[in-house]
């Protein structure tokens, strides 16, 4: 595994706990979200440049500040998606079959 794609996969992880952890905290939980929701935003556009990084960014904000959806690994499947779900650029595009004729 290249390290930067291990770094990321790290930095995802930890961030994910940091997420779910506020949830274990009784009364002050919900408050704690409302300081990790725009930090988790700002890292995952950070962490994900272009297009993909600011969609994220904004799932991860609803999925932070939104109550009793912590449980949600939004990081990491972020990395997922980038480096084992997508196939290349062209990800998700018709490509048309080749077909022989007798």
């Amino acid at each position: 595994m290249n390290s930067d794609k291990k770094k990321l996969l790290i930095k995802g992880l930890v961030y994910d706990a940091i997420g779910m952890a506020s949830g274990a905290v009784p009364l002050v939980g919900g408050f704690l979200d409302l300081l990790w929701a725009p930090y988790a935003a700002k890292k995952m556009s950070a962490m994900y440049p272009g297009k993909k990084g600011k969609l994220a960014s904004v799932l991860v904000f609803l999925e932070e500040i939104l109550p009793f959806s912590d449980v949600i690994p939004t990081f990491t499947l972020m990395w997922l998606y980038t480096f084992v779900w997508q196939k290349g650029e062209d990800f998700g595009q018709l490509r048309p079959i080749p077909v022989r004729a007798k």
